[in-house]
C-alpha cells in the first residue's frame, strides 16, 4: 500500500456543450512532482538540483520520492528502482477524456474554458497549470534580510550566502569561528570573511594561503647587501661599514678608532677602509708596517769626501777622514798618532770610529756593541772602560773576555739624538809596558720606536 506522499491530487474539471455533454480530467502531480507530458505521468522532481543550498552543515542532499533527504556524507543510501517507478505512477492519474458515443471524434473543449490550478499554479495561455514565480510577481512573504526561491507550486525564504537562520532572522555567519579558512589570520565581514597575512607574508592566489615576500627582489631596502629570510629580510653591509641603528643604512667603520694596533705608526680612515701612513724617512711595507728607508743608496746627498751614514729615519754624512792632528789616516776609519811624534807619548795610539743606528726608547738592559781587540801580544793583559760620553750613566762596559767587553745600554735613549762614547782599552805588560786604544762610537738614536 502506497503512503500519501506519493499519491497524486486529482481534480475533475467537467465542461458542458450546446450539443452533448462530456467530461474531460485533468491530472495535478502532488507536491514534489511534476507531469511529463512525454510518459504521459508524474515525474519526481529532483530537489537536490534545483534548490540552492539544499542541505546546510557539511550534509549531502540525497534526492527521493517526492521529496529529498540531507544526511551525512558517509551515509549509504540503497535505492530500490521498483519502488522508485511505483511512486511515480501512483503520483498521478493520465487524463480522461469522455466523449458521446454519437461523436466519437469529438475535438477536446475550447481552450478559453476556464480550469481549476492548485495553489500555487495558474491558468497559462495553452490552458495548463503552471506554476506561480512568486518571487518574480513579489507575491512572496519573504523579509527584506532573506533570499526568495521559487518551488514547484510555492517558493522558499532562504538567507542569503553568509547568513544562517535563527528564528526568522538572518545572522551572519562567523566564518573566522569554523575550521581554519585562512592560513594566518581570518577577518570577519556581514555575509562573508576574508584572509590576511602576517608582516613578510602575501595572500596567494587562492585568497586563503600565505606565501613569503622576498623583499630583496620586489623592492630591495637594503643599503648595501639583502638577504631574504621567512616573513622577513636581514641587511649586511660591505667590509669595511657596519649597520646604524635603523638595521637597513650603513655607516663607514672608523677602524682607527677601534683599534691602536692597527698601524705602526698612523692609522688614516677612509669610506670603507682605512690606510698606514708612514713619518718621512719610513715606507709603508705589508700595508701596516714602517721600514726605514736607505737613503744612502737612494738618495745619497754626501760630498765625495765624506761617508754617508743611513740610520732609523735618515741619514748623515761624516768626514772620509776623521783623523785630527797629531793622528794621520793609515786605514779606513783608523787614525794613529805616529811615536815619533813626542806630543803622541800621551795621547792613545790609535783611535778608530765606528757608527751605528739604534731605535728611539730601546729596551734595556741590552748589549748594543762589542769592542774586541785586533792584535794580541803575549804577556800583556788588556782592561776596558768608557773613557768618556756616559756622564749620565746611560752605558756599562762588561768585560767578556780577555781581548773584548761588551757595551749594555742600561737607560733608555729618545731620538733622534747623537751621542758619541769613547771606549779605551788598556794593555799592559810584566814590564810596565803601557799603551792604550780608543775606539770613537757614534750612536745615532732614531725618532721613533721602528
Amino acid at each position: 500500500m502506497l503512503t500519501a506522499m506519493f499519491l497524486a491530487a486529482l481534480i475533475l474539471i467537467t465542461v458542458h456543450s450546446q450539443e452533448t455533454e462530456e467530461t474531460i480530467t485533468y491530472t495535478q502531480c502532488t507536491d514534489g512532482y511534476e507531469w511529463d507530458p512525454v510518459r504521459q505521468r508524474c515525474k519526481d522532481i529532483d530537489e537536490c538540483e534545483i534548490v540552492p543550498d539544499a542541505c546546510k552543515g557539511g550534509m549531502k542532499c540525497v534526492n527521493h520520492y517526492g521529496g529529498y533527504l540531507c544526511l551525512p556524507r558517509t551515509a549509504q543510501i540503497i535505492v530500490n528502482e521498483r519502488e522508485e517507478a511505483a511512486a511515480e505512477s501512483t503520483s498521478g492519474r493520465n487524463n480522461v477524456i469522455r466523449r458521446t458515443p454519437a461523436d466519437p471524434q469529438r475535438a477536446p473543449p475550447n481552450p478559453t474554458h476556464q480550469i481549476q490550478c492548485a495553489t500555487g499554479y495558474e491558468q497559462s495561455d495553452h490552458n495548463v497549470c503552471q506554476d506561480i514565480d512568486e518571487c518574480a510577481t513579489g507575491t512572496h512573504n519573504c523579509r527584506a534580510d532573506q533570499v526568495c526561491v521559487n518551488l514547484r507550486g510555492s517558493f522558499s525564504c532562504q538567507c542569503p550566502p553568509g547568513y544562517q537562520k535563527r528564528g526568522d532572522q538572518c545572522v551572519d555567519i562567523d566564518e573566522c569561528t569554523l575550521p581554519p579558512y585562512c592560513h594566518h589570520r581570518c577577518v570577519n565581514t556581514p555575509g562573508s570573511y576574508y584572509c590576511q597575512c602576517n608582516a613578510g607574508f602575501q595572500l596567494a592566489s587562492n585568497n586563503h594561503t600565505c606565501v613569503d615576500i622576498n623583499e630583496c627582489d620586489a623592492n630591495n631596502p637594503c643599503a648595501q647587501q639583502c638577504y631574504n629570510i621567512l616573513g622577513s629580510f636581514i641587511c649586511q653591509c660591505n667590509p669595511g661599514f657596519e649597520l646604524s641603528s635603523d638595521r637597513i643604512n650603513c655607516e663607514d667603520t672608523d677602524e682607527c678608532r677601534t683599534s691602536s694596533y692597527l698601524c705602526q705608526y698612523q692609522c688614516v680612515n677612509e669610506p670603507g677602509k682605512f690606510s698606514c701612513v708612514c713619518p718621512e724617512g719610513y715606507q709603508v711595507v705589508g700595508g701596516r708596517t714602517c721600514q726605514d728607508i736607505n737613503e744612502c743608496e737612494t738618495t745619497n746627498e754626501c760630498r765625495e769626501d765624506e761617508i754617508c751614514w743611513n740610520y732609523h729615519g735618515g741619514f748623515r754624512c761624516y768626514p772620509r777622514n776623521p783623523c785630527q792632528e797629531p793622528y794621520v789616516l793609515t786605514s779606513e776609519n783608523r787614525c794613529v798618532c805616529p811615536v815619533s811624534n813626542a806630543i803622541c807619548r800621551e795621547l792613545p795610539y790609535s783611535v778608530v770610529y765606528k757608527y751605528m743606528s739604534i731605535r728611539s726608547d730601546r729596551t734595556v738592559p741590552s748589549d748594543i756593541f762589542q769592542i774586541q781587540a785586533t792584535t794580541i801580544y803575549p804577556n800583556t793583559i788588556n782592561t776596558f772602560r768608557i773613557k768618556s760620553g756616559n756622564e749620565n750613566g746611560e752605558f756599562y762596559l762588561r768585560q767578556t773576555s780577555a781581548v773584548s767587553a761588551m757595551l749594555v745600554l742600561v737607560k733608555s735613549l729618545s731620538g733622534p739624538r747623537e751621542h758619541i762614547v769613547d771606549l779605551e782599552m788598556l794593555t799592559v805588560n810584566s814590564l810596565n809596558y803601557r799603551t792604550s786604544s780608543v775606539l770613537r762610537l757614534t750612536i745615532i738614536v732614531g725618532p721613533y720606536a721602528f
